[in-house]
């Protein structure tokens, strides 16, 4: 299909219109709100530094909703500077003020980093006596409840104060770098120079040859770059390590842990029990598609290739749109009338465009100003389930924004809950409407598929990080060992009815969770699982279902994992609970094993 024609099939896609943070990179407004954060933070800083422990309870929560309103300052600088750098990473001019902003921000927030650090040094005892007396103090018990579970690892303020600031220059740098050049990186697939979402898309292909060739220039460029991305994760793993060590964390992924609000225990219970799954789920359901295909095993580029008889018609925007708040407003008419303001007020960037971030998210900015999304919309099934997931998080951060810039944000593990649940309200509207027997099979596998990349694969992805940074304890790993554990990895979670192609080994490159958040992804596992579970409590109830759905995205950071989901009669600490959103997704394989 040539360009022209894929462009008129989409439909216009919208672009977000970024004004509501900023008017312009050079605008004054941005201008004026740099000065105003750094003058605010040094007039904050002469008020309190050094203070906290004499005032009184409701002097301190006077201090934390100024400290607040800094946040929200700070973050609304942040997040238009991150959105505009996102939108394309190749423009010099913008990623100069993308770097100049981080910089600008980081000499800021320094100053204010004695806050959080006083905080913490005040004694338990002294801490709750002044919650007692405080409801202004005690408003913020669940931010200080997270704050001071990191007293444990909390370093010296001078050592706090370099790390902060040596931040923009070390980590940052390095996952800037990583950016630019995956952004920068081209890909020639029958004569035509295609970005990394162009190429990765083409895997979906209906050609098995399209799909052949894809995975070919990715493996070609992916290898003439591997060095580099071997060098950025090799360096970025030593530094995680040596911060680790002073912080005294047990493993590489308790910090991850800790910002999650999880237990090390659930999340190892979850990939045991996901890892035991393997042969029920990924290892069964990828037999069944080479069956379909008449071959004893798949290429890795045929993993997500369309069914022999599916449909590949290309989805236009208007009717994603429509699929998506149709299904949103079958649950909830309250859910599809927040979803439709991302469409009404330009709150979504979909086109795919050279330098424009890969793949999709969801960002909240700050609670003063409201989410937006960016996807790389192409018109298939997937792409609308996307636009689900990415809606699904910008409804939830709209609801918990109530909550304020320092409570309003969910812990990973159940930022993932509304984005899933979107998912399924849309996989099972399609699935409702749809009588043909051919389309049920595609519906049904096209969410086996997903329901696989997310629980099978993420934990997979969580295993080869695991394996990387506890070795990099011990040396630097080359691109090829790097390459060696991903195969190993990769073989053991999708089976022996895929197979490891000479290329695929140095896939592990593009996949930016493992550069910009460090073990994130056993959250997409999480949240899968969860919404499995909470799906079947909806099925089953008799009412008040979207009720407390409501209230649980509206509560953002305030609680955690059990009492979130205590109303429901779920608790993802019992084993089963797992085991049970496993249940959901097996029981679709053996459907289509039916068919």
């Amino acid at each position: 299909m040539s360009e022209a024609k894929r462009n008129e099939e989409l439909g216009v896609l919208p672009e977000w219109d970024l004004s509501d943070l900023y008017p312009g990179l050079d605008s004054p407004e941005l201008a004026a709100a740099f000065d105003e954060a750094g003058a605010a933070v040094k007039a904050f800083a002469a008020r309190y530094q050094g203070k906290l422990e004499s005032l009184p309870g409701d002097a301190i929560g006077e201090a934390l909703a100024e400290y607040e309103k800094l946040q929200d300052l700070m973050g609304r600088i942040g997040s238009y500077s991150g959105l505009v750098y996102a939108g394309n990473m190749a423009d010099a001019k913008i990623a100069q003020f993308h770097q100049t902003a981080q910089e600008k921000l980081t000499d800021v927030s320094s100053e204010l980093l004695f806050f959080t650090l006083e905080l913490n040094k005040l004694e338990d005892e002294v801490l709750e006596a002044k919650l007692a007396e405080s409801p202004k103090l005690a408003h913020y018990r669940p931010w200080l409840r997270d704050l001071r579970a990191y007293r444990p690892h909390q370093l010296s303020d001078e050592i706090e104060k370099l790390l902060h600031e040596k931040y923009v220059a070390g980590r940052a740098a390095w996952t800037r770098l990583f950016d630019e050049t995956f952004a920068a990186l081209r890909f020639s697939v029958d004569g035509k120079e295609l970005t990394s979402a162009e190429a990765l898309h083409l895997m979906s292909d209906r050609s098995p040859e399209v799909r052949k060739t894809a995975a070919d220039a990715l493996s070609e460029v992916f290898a003439k770059n591997v060095r580099l991305f071997a060098l950025i994760t090799n360096t970025l793993a030593k530094d995680k390590e040596i911060e680790d060590r002073w912080r005294h964390y047990a493993t590489p992924a308790s910090a991850r842990h800790l910002s999650n609000a999880v237990e090390a225990e659930v999340v190892d219970a979850l990939v045991t029990a996901v890892r035991a799954a393997y042969p029920r789920l990924s290892h069964r359901y990828y037999a069944l598609k080479a069956k379909w295909f008449g071959v004893e095993a798949l290429n890795a580029w045929d993993r997500n290739a369309p069914l022999p008889d599916g449909d590949d018609r290309t989805i236009s925007w208007s009717e994603a749109k429509e699929t998506v708040l149709g299904a949103y407003g079958d649950f909830s008419p309250e859910l599809a009338h927040i979803g439709q303001r991302f469409f009404d007020a330009a709150w979504i960037d979909a086109p795919v465009r050279p330098g424009k971030s890969p793949g999709a998210f969801a960002h909240p900015t700050v609670p003063s100003a409201h989410p937006y999304l960016l996807l790389n919309y192409q018109g298939k099934t997937r792409d609308v389930m996307t636009l689900a997931h990415e809606l699904g998080h910008g409804v939830h951060q709209v609801l918990a924004a109530a909550q304020g810039p320092l409570m309003a944000d969910t812990p990973l593990t159940l930022a993932e809950t509304a984005s899933v649940f979107g998912e399924m309200l849309t996989f099972q509207a399609l699935l409702r409407k749809e009588t043909d027997p051919a389309r049920r099979k595609i519906l049904l596998a096209t969410k086996v598929e997903d329901m696989i990349n997310t629980v099978v694969r993420q934990t997979a992805f969580y295993q080869f990080e695991c394996r990387v940074h506890d070795e990099r304890r011990k040396t630097e790993l080359t691109a090829e060992r790097i390459g060696e554990i991903w195969l190993e990895i990769q073989s053991e979670s999708l089976g022996p009815a895929i197979r490891m192609n000479p290329g695929y080994e140095t896939y592990w490159c593009y996949i930016p969770h493992f550069i910009h958040s460090p073990f994130y992804v056993y959250a997409y596992a999480f949240g899968d699982c969860l919404v499995n579970s909470l799906y079947a409590v909806y099925e089953g109830a008799e009412g008040g279902f979207q009720q407390k759905y409501f209230e649980m995205l509206k509560a953002g950071g305030t609680l955690r994992h059990k009492e979130l989901l205590a109303p429901f009669g779920l608790d993802a600490s019992d084993p089963a609970f797992w085991s049970k959103g496993m249940d959901v997704v097996s029981g679709l394989i053996d459907q289509l094993e039916a068919m």
